[in-house]
């Protein structure tokens, strides 16, 4: 088994909201509180150590008591790009991502991919769901080596940016969640609105 100790988290809070008019995802208020700050307060209690990647008001991410990183590259490349900067500053020999925009992801989340990796001998674990009865794989929610960063560099360096081609190059294995609504995410203002109390995924 790994230890969470063993464990780095990482809020991945630097996109550019665009379908969200441009705002600052992590910051948009849920139940009180910015929505960054509710996926790194789910992840804490699953792992040794946690931080945070942005691009933007980074004051206000600070304030959140953790390590903050922004994207090494420039012009927002995705979700990769803060992969990277998780990778080039964790100090674990285990990286998990989270993406800010899911508040409600299980609280077994980091357990259960660890536990899979391990029994495995995989270098990344995924989460993943069933939705209209079809399998559907959530990248952006994975445990993963940190010895990896080395081929992360490498594909981004070469002009690629799609992160299940970067994960195909390696041993991956998926964990399967029954609960599909945990991982709703906030895209939208409204789907942001469907996450509030007395409405869906409250």
């Amino acid at each position: 088994m790994i230890d969470r100790n063993d464990i780095t988290g990482l809020v991945l809070a630097g996109g550019r909201g665009s379908r969200m008019g441009g705002v600052d995802k992590g910051l948009q208020n849920h139940r009180g509180l910015p929505l960054a700050l509710h996926a790194l307060l789910r992840l804490q209690p699953q792992v040794g150590h946690a931080m945070i990647n942005a691009n933007r008001n980074l004051a206000a991410y600070d304030s959140m008591g953790v390590p903050v990183w922004p994207d090494p590259l420039a012009d927002y490349p995705g979700p990769l790009a803060g992969l990277l900067a998780g990778l080039e500053h964790c100090q674990t020999p285990y990286l998990v991502t989270v993406p800010c925009d899911t508040p409600d992801f299980p609280p077994d989340l980091v357990e259960r991919l660890a536990a899979a990796l391990a029994a495995r001998d995989a270098e990344i674990a995924m989460a993943a769901t069933i939705e209209n009865g079809a399998r559907q794989v959530q990248p952006v929610f994975c445990l993963l080596r940190s010895t990896l960063l080395e081929s992360l560099v490498a594909y981004l360096h070469a002009g690629e940016r799609k992160i299940d081609r970067w994960t195909a190059q390696h041993r991956c294995t998926e964990v399967l969640f029954d609960d599909a609504t945990a991982f709703f995410n906030a895209n939208t203002m409204a789907e942001l609105q469907q996450l509030q109390p007395g409405s869906r995924g409250a």
